[in-house]
Order: C-alpha cells, then structure tokens, then sequence
C-alpha cells in the first residue's frame, strides 16, 4: 500500500515529464551542442526512442537550442536545460520553451522557482539529506551524481528509504554495459551524457549510440515500450 508517511510532502510529479519518462527512461545530454546541429540530433535521439533531452546551460547559445528543440520534436517530447545553477537562468530557460530544468546541485531555491514556472525539476543529489530537501521543494526526479562515485550499492540503499515512485535517475559514467547492475538496484532511468553525445561528432554517431542505449535499456527493462 502507498501512503505519504516516506515523503516529506505529498509527491505530485509534472505530468508530462512522468509520461516522457515512462516512454522512455533515458535523457540524452547534448552537452557542446550548437543551434545550428541540435534539431538533426534531437529528431535522431526521437526516432531512435528517446523522449527527453536536455541542452545544458555551459554549451554555445543554449537557449537558441532549446527554443529550436522545442519547435521541432513532437508533442510528447520534454525538452528542457542542464547545468542550471541560479535560479534567474529557470526564466530564461521557460522563456525559451523548456520544460525541464536539471542541476548538478540540490540548490532548494533553483527547484522553487522551476515549480512556480510549472516545470519538471530533477536536482542532482548525492546524500540521502540532500535528497529529502529536494523532495520537500518540489522535485521530480532525483539525479544521482556522480553515478561513479556513488555506485549500485547507494542506489540500493536509497531505494530502501525513497518511495518506489519517486524516480532515481543515476547520471555520470552510465553505458549500455552498466545499466543493468543499476537497475537491479533500483534505478529508474539514466541521464546520458559523454557516452551518447560529444561536441563535434555527427548525427550518424549520435544515432548509434541511441539505438545502442535503447537496446540495452529494452533488455534491463523488459517491459520498456518498443
């Protein structure tokens, strides 16, 4: 039976990253990426299975990514931004048509200010404490980081304590080889970055590599949708 008792407030996810999520669990980090190259490698992370997408804020002109991400994926896509590290960036971010803020910290006031522009917000965390007070302001999926550094055995501590619902998503060092100890330990899904996407390599690369990630997660995952 779930209750609230393990929560510490009501958890009340953003319908459509949950949706994107359950599609497809993993999120693609086009880190590097440029304006003029990220429509052609988004549409091959779509058609290769991916569902979310994230442009972090450190690439060249990331919200021009963003907006041409946005205008051109399909409706049941989340786009959104990495590396937010301030809150004044989640404006511009939602200006720019994300949905989806993601951090490599647990700072409770960038979580607040993506909830009041209504979007989903995945914190990066890497103690149970942090955890806790990521949940308390408003996330929507906790990233484990760094996944190296943590390893299985943490996922499955947390898992322990962590509503089953809340997702934990292990981000940093994550392949098609690994993805499975990690799920076993109760992961839920992946952020992907270097192994999936570095600046500079072609949309052909990207396209692999995607195929490559959706097939293992197919397999840790046997009841992932196709």
């Amino acid at each position: 039976m779930q209750t609230e008792f393990d929560l510490p407030k009501p958890y009340q996810p953003h319908a459509r990253f949950i949706a994107a999520f359950e599609s497809c669990g993993l999120i693609a980090i086009l880190r590097g990426i440029t304006p003029g190259e990220v429509v052609a490698h988004g549409r091959a992370l779509y058609d290769a299975g991916f569902r979310i997408v994230e442009v972090p804020l450190n690439s060249p002109d990331p919200l021009a990514s963003i907006a041409a991400l946005s205008k051109a994926l399909p409706d049941d896509a989340i786009v959104g931004a990495g590396t937010v590290l301030r809150p004044a960036f989640v404006e511009a971010v939602a200006q720019a048509g994300g949905e989806l803020v993601v951090m490599p910290h647990g700072d409770t006031e960038v979580i607040r200010a993506a909830k009041e522009k209504a979007m989903a917000c995945a914190p990066g965390v890497a103690t149970p404490t942090e955890a806790f007070a990521a949940l308390a302001s408003g996330a929507d999926v906790l990233k484990m980081f760094p996944a190296e550094q943590l390893g299985a055995h943490v996922v499955k501590a947390w898992r322990a304590v962590i509503a089953k619902r809340v997702p934990l998503v292990p981000v940093g060092g994550i392949t098609p080889e690994n993805m499975g100890t990690f799920v076993a330990a109760g992961a839920s899904g992946f952020g992907l970055g270097s192994a999936l996407y570095r600046a500079g390599q072609d949309v052909d690369t990207t396209a692999a590599h995607a195929r490559a990630f959706i097939e293992a997660w197919r397999k840790v995952r046997p009841g992932a949708q196709r």
